[in-house]
This record gives C-alpha cells, sequence and structure tokens, in this order.
C-alpha cells in the first residue's frame, strides 16, 4: 500500500478556543484589553472613594489627637490626588485618540490602517 501520494488529513477536537481569522482575533484582543482597562479605571476610583470615606470617618474619630489626625489627612490627600489621577488619565487617553482620529483608542486595526500597515 502506497501512502505517499496520499493526503491523510485529521481534523482534531476538544476542548479550547477555535482558531480565528487575523481580524477576529484583533477584535477579540481590542474587546479584552477594553474590558480589563475599564474594569481597572472602575475599581481605582471606587478603592479611592473608600479611601476618602475612611479616612473622614479617621477625622471623625481622631478626637483631636495630632497623631490621628496627620495620618487621615495624608489619606485624604492620597485618595484625592488617586481618582484625580485616574479622571486625568482617562481624559488624556481619549483626547490623544481624538487627536488621532480614532473613536476608540483600542481599534487596533483601524490605527494600523491609519499608519499604513
Amino acid at each position: 500500500m502506497d501512502l505517499t501520494n496520499k493526503l491523510l488529513a485529521y481534523k482534531i477536537t476538544g476542548p479550547g478556543l477555535i482558531p480565528t481569522t487575523g481580524t477576529d482575533a484583533t477584535t477579540m484582543m481590542e474587546r479584552f484589553i477594553s474590558q480589563i482597562i475599564g474594569f481597572l479605571t472602575l475599581a481605582a476610583v471606587i478603592f479611592f472613594a473608600i479611601q476618602i470615606i475612611l479616612a473622614g470617618y479617621g477625622f471623625i474619630s481622631s478626637q483631636g489627637d495630632e497623631k490621628k489626625l496627620e495620618i487621615n489627612h495624608s489619606k485624604l490627600t492620597n485618595g484625592v490626588m488617586g481618582i484625580f489621577i485616574v479622571i486625568v488619565a482617562v481624559g488624556i487617553t481619549s483626547l490623544l485618540a481624538k487627536l488621532l482620529g480614532l473613536d476608540n483608542p483600542l481599534d487596533l486595526e483601524k490605527m494600523f490602517t491609519l499608519m499604513g500597515l
């Protein structure tokens, strides 16, 4: 039996992801990265909001103790600065995306097309 001229192909099946084309993979990656960034942004805002609330509670319960007041003042300052940095980072990213002509900063396909790739 001569098997050298026959093309044998087997379909591999099983658990896992179905292979995608390049465009589908790019779209999936965009969606994944966008969801991660959105989640981390939301988590940061919630974290810093909780820090501000805890600092306010610390001010109330410090009973005039200078050391506790100083610690809570630091917590409050860090919380406000944290929220400010997150908001400014999101704003600058959106502004740069609009200046580059991107509706979505994670639209990799459009970005590569504009770059000529």
